[in-house]
Formats: C-alpha cells, sequence, structure tokens
C-alpha cells in the first residue's frame, strides 16, 4: 500500500504526472457525464461542469509550456540524436509547429476569460485545432517510424546467440511501448480531428461521451506507459 501510495505522490510531485492525473479526471468525467445525460440530468450536468474545470485547469498550466519546449527544442536541434533522418526531419518540424501552437493557445486562453478581445474568435479556436491535429500526426509519424526502424534493427541482431541478450530484451521492450504509443496517438488524432469544425476531417461528428470515450482509453493508456516506463529505468539502472 505505501509503495502504491509513493509511486502516486512522486508522479503528483512532477508536472507531466499531475497532468495525466487531471486529464484522466476530465475525460472519465466527461464519459460519465454523456453516460448519466438520459438517466439524471442533474447529475450529468455536475459531472460535465467537473470535466470542465480540468480541462480549464489543463489549458492554464500549458500558458507556462514555452520555455520547457524552447529548452527541448534547442536541445533537440535538427535531429541529429535520432536514429534515423526521418525522425530527426518529423521531430523538427513537430518542434516548429508546436512552438506556433503554444502561442495561439494562449491567444484562446484569454478570448475564453474576456481577456482579450477579437472579431472571430472562432478563426483561433480552429487554428488552435489545425496546429494540434498536425502535430499529433507528426508524432504518430515519429513513433511509426521508430517502430520501422526498431524492427530492422531486430532482425539484424534476432539470431539464436543473441535471443537471450540484455540488448535484444531491451529492445522488445522498447518497441512493444512504442507499439502501446502508436495506439495512444491514433486515439489522440481521433480526438484532436473532432475539435475541427464541420467539414473538417470528422470534424463535430462525435458526441460529448464519444470524445470521453476516446480520452479516457487515451489517458490510462498514458497512465499505463508512465508507470512501464518507470519500472524499465529502475531495471536498467
Amino acid at each position: 500500500m505505501s509503495k502504491v501510495l509513493n509511486e502516486v505522490c512522486d508522479m503528483l510531485d512532477t508536472y507531466t504526472g499531475r497532468d495525466k492525473i487531471v486529464r484522466t479526471l476530465c475525460y472519465t468525467t466527461k464519459l460519465a457525464s454523456g453516460l448519466y445525460a438520459g438517466k439524471d440530468a442533474d447529475f450529468a450536468k455536475k459531472l460535465a461542469i467537473f470535466s470542465s474545470k480540468m480541462s480549464q485547469t489543463r489549458a492554464t498550466l500549458r500558458l507556462f509550456d514555452d520555455l520547457p519546449m524552447l529548452s527541448y527544442s534547442l536541445s533537440y536541434g535538427i535531429g541529429n540524436k535520432e536514429p534515423d533522418r526521418i525522425m530527426g526531419l518529423i521531430g523538427f518540424i513537430t518542434n516548429i509547429i508546436d512552438h506556433v501552437y503554444y502561442p495561439v493557445d494562449k491567444i484562446c486562453w484569454m478570448i475564453e476569460y474576456k481577456l482579450l478581445n477579437v472579431e472571430n474568435p472562432t478563426k483561433w479556436d480552429t487554428a488552435n485545432s489545425i496546429f494540434w491535429v498536425a502535430s499529433i500526426y507528426l508524432n504518430l509519424m515519429k513513433t511509426i517510424r521508430s517502430y520501422t526502424v526498431m524492427e530492422q534493427h531486430k532482425t539484424h541482431i534476432n539470431k539464436p546467440e543473441n535471443e537471450s541478450s540484455q540488448a535484444v530484451k531491451l529492445l522488445l521492450i522498447k518497441q512493444r511501448m512504442e507499439l502501446i504509443s502508436i495506439v495512444r496517438l491514433t486515439l489522440d488524432l481521433v480526438h484532436a480531428g473532432s475539435t475541427l469544425p464541420k467539414g473538417m476531417l470528422w470534424g463535430g461528428k462525435f458526441e460529448s461521451w464519444h470524445i470521453g470515450m476516446i480520452g479516457t482509453i487515451s489517458s490510462f493508456i498514458g497512465l499505463y506507459q508512465y508507470f512501464a516506463k518507470k519500472r524499465i529505468i529502475s531495471k536498467s539502472s
């Protein structure tokens, strides 16, 4: 019990971990709100309000993401440290898109709280969604490429004499994690595309509980990956 509590507390001590918890709460209550809409409208409304507040919390916390993103981008450069040139190029383009996304996201935040008046707020929301979709799509393509590169690498070292080696075992674990990431990013892409206006991709075609279900599954996958990566690091150290 104490071990589980310590792991949860360690998670809440980090920005990434806390965001995953808030995200999970946001989408589980959004899903529950949609499911209860026809049974208990008052309870469904309370769940929807809670979900909305969690979403607003995440949006507010994103206001401080610029400097960490800048630091990461400077460290990443043009992706020379990636095992594959295509991955490096995709990562570089993704970073550029994210640097455009954050200021647009801030403008949308200020518009929502009536700190900034613009003629057409919908255009900013649409631009925000487009950058979000583009970022997730590129991350998905990069992850698929990473999985492919690992598969190619595995064929070169997957020999009978190497089957029990630590390097092969670690590669298989990393490849499995990449496959899980592909599933999660695909769900996130479906979610992001649904925020676009009607007529763009599948924008506006999902009901609230659909978004809640997609977000909930993605969030639980993210939580699993968070703890799985911690176990992998502890075992390899």
